[in-house]
């Protein structure tokens, strides 16, 4: 593989020779919802008592929580065979538009079906069961209009980036999506690049993370890049730099708001006791990291440990007060950006004051 190298946030040239985004495919057909036709009996009006019974248990029916359904599930398909019948059909129609080509995905390779149906129900166990996550103060994200997320990166492996693409999606009201700008070395790699671009990363580029604005998505960045998401375990909790505040211009140029995230149980989950620098150099990656299980205890090391994570979303910076210039002005560039960091850093000592342990 050769040397990876991580394309600076705050650069406004092209991407050039990048990864080729997918063309746009476009589906010809609505959705089918794979609900077979049923014969319906026509019943008997009821009588007055059985009315008011009617009337009292809709009263007494609590209302469902907003968002609680899953994306990709059919309205009624719960127990019983025709649930399961519903369920196996749409599943079968899902298939069918997948070979068929018949969905879309955007500009970027975007495949909101895919993510919502596969992607998501596959991390989904992974953020409420085994890493158990808390989100907190997820109203902070507006419901509509682009807001570009900071948050910390750790772990030694960007699961951190995946949890918190979930954290947004089952919490939010909206159902948002949350679109990751990646380092390329993420675009470089077999497999991980196609699954990359159909859960909406993207590259971390000035110019992407503008277009996704300017089209009012929710964009995340970890600004620390490799250097927060590789240093050592003795170091957690600890921001590392935030680059050249190439985040800010860009949401200030978007009058989008950013939000500061702090992540707190990914530093724990593979704790880095090591780097391999020449093996690094050798396998073309920034580090290779050396656990108290991992390389020793091969495949079953690259298990990470099931810790307890919160993630919290900060109070919303707004930037369309200023004025267009002030996307130029470095200095403001430098206050905002250490406004943020300085934010995300108080909030992750709050949440390791109020933790209990690192796994309950």
């Amino acid at each position: 593989m050769a040397d990876a190298k991580v394309i600076p946030f705050d650069d406004d040239r092209s991407r050039g020779g990048g990864a080729q985004r997918p063309a746009r495919r476009r589906g010809t057909g609505s959705r089918r919802t794979g609900e077979p036709a049923a014969v319906r009996e026509v019943q008997p009006l009821p009588g007055p008592a059985e009315a008011g019974d009617d009337e009292r248990a809709a009263r007494e029916k609590p209302e469902p929580r907003a968002g609680s359904e899953r994306p990709g599930t059919v309205r009624g398909a719960g127990a019983g065979a025709g649930g399961l019948e519903r369920r196996i059909v749409g599943g079968l129609a899902f298939l069918r538009r997948r070979l068929t080509g018949e969905y879309e995905v955007d500009d970027f390779g975007f495949d909101e079906e895919l993510t919502d149906q596969v992607l998501m129900s596959l991390l989904r166990p992974v953020y409420e069961k085994y890493f158990r996550v808390e989100v907190k103060g997820v109203e902070n994200i507006p419901s509509e209009g682009g807001a570009l997320i900071v948050a910390n990166h750790s772990g030694t492996l960007p699961l951190d980036g995946l949890m918190l693409q979930v954290a947004v999606h089952d919490n939010h009201p909206a159902d948002r999506h949350l679109r990751l700008l990646a380092a390329d070395l993420v675009f470089m790699l077999p497999v991980v690049n196609e699954l990359a671009r159909k859960a909406g990363h993207t590259l971390a580029c000035a110019e992407d993370a503008a277009r996704l604005l300017e089209r009012g998505e929710v964009v995340g960045v970890m600004p620390e890049g490799f250097k927060g998401i590789g240093k050592p375990f003795g170091e957690r909790y600890k921001l590392q730099r935030f680059g050249r505040g190439g985040f800010v211009s860009t949401a200030l140029r978007a009058g989008a708001p950013i939000i500061p995230c702090s992540i707190v149980g990914a530093e724990e989950i593979y704790p880095m006791i090591g780097n391999a620098k020449t093996l690094a150099r050798l396998l073309g990656i920034p580090y290779f990291p050396i656990t108290p299980t991992f390389p020793w205890l091969g495949p079953l090391g690259a298990v990470p440990l099931p810790t307890k994570w919160t993630i919290q979303f900060g109070e919303p910076i707004p930037t369309d007060g200023y004025p267009a210039e002030a996307a130029d002005d470095p200095m403001l560039m430098f206050n905002l950006t250490d406004q943020v960091r300085e934010q995300i850093q108080h909030t992750l000592y709050k949440l390791l004051v109020q933790r209990r342990s690192v796994f309950f």
